[in-house]
């Protein structure tokens, strides 16, 4: 922690979570029960987001491909995510955190979104920080939904082409208010998207890292922010532009 420049920190970190199976196979147990561990990495990753002061955290909960898993373990998640939201409202508000969720939420289980909703009306007022789940949410997706509303304000002429910019496309988008992602972490040693954010990763940093989720905590997070410390960010500029603007 000593080592962190905290002048130099991503106003916006998100996250694939991946590698609960294979943490649950590697310790001879069912897949729900590394699920189960798994929301013990998120806790930790949120306090500690909140403790260094990252202002925004989006996790990528439950994609729109992930209703294709089996059935017993869609209602794993489901219930897992019920618990959670319900164990965490009052650390939520004592930490001043807010609770957004990006994604078809719809789609999600009425119980389960009738607490999801819940969690984001009673969290509406916490500033601190801004905890995103990415529930039922898939880019593509996303992006279509996006295109279908400027189609159909266009075709009632309360737009007109011209007037569409990348700020009002993601105007758009489930994301429309938050900062794009500085900072991109996926565990498990996979190297892809998945279909997370295309849009808004246009400039972010990507860190890839081995650990399964259940293993992710404090020190491995301290690890990728270091790593992303060392990054020059340069937004399509030369490196001698960007000391020339910090001079």
């Amino acid at each position: 922690m000593d080592q962190l420049d905290k002048t130099n920190l991503p106003r916006h970190i998100a996250i694939i979570m991946d590698g609960n199976g294979r943490w649950a196979q590697n310790h001879s147990l069912g897949r729900i029960a590394g699920h189960r561990e798994g929301t013990e990495s998120v806790r930790s990753i949120v306090e500690c987001c909140r403790r260094i002061g990252i202002p925004y955290l989006t996790l990528y909960a439950f994609s729109s491909e992930n209703w294709n898993r089996p059935e017993k373990e869609v209602k794993a998640l489901m219930t897992l995510l019920e618990r959670y939201l319900k164990s965490e409202l009052k650390s939520m508000m004592r930490n001043n955190i807010r609770l957004l969720a990006i994604g078809r939420t719809g789609a999600l289980p009425p119980r389960v979104k009738a607490v999801l909703d819940d969690t984001v009306a009673k969290t509406a007022g916490n500033a601190a920080m801004t905890l995103i789940l990415a529930l039922n949410y898939g880019s593509h997706d996303e992006i279509l939904q996006a295109v279908r509303t400027i189609a159909e304000e266009a075709g009632r002429r309360a737009i007109d082409s011209a007037s569409i910019t990348e700020e009002s496309f993601a105007a758009r988008l489930h994301t429309r208010g938050l900062p794009d992602p500085d900072l991109l972490i996926r565990t498990s040693g996979e190297y892809r998207l998945s279909n997370f954010l295309l849009w808004q990763m246009a400039y972010t940093e990507f860190y890839f890292t081995e650990t399964l989720w259940p293993d992710f905590r404090e020190e491995q997070l301290l690890e990728a922010l270091l790593e992303y410390q060392k990054r020059e960010r340069r937004f399509g500029q030369t490196s001698a532009q960007l000391q020339k603007t910090r001079s």
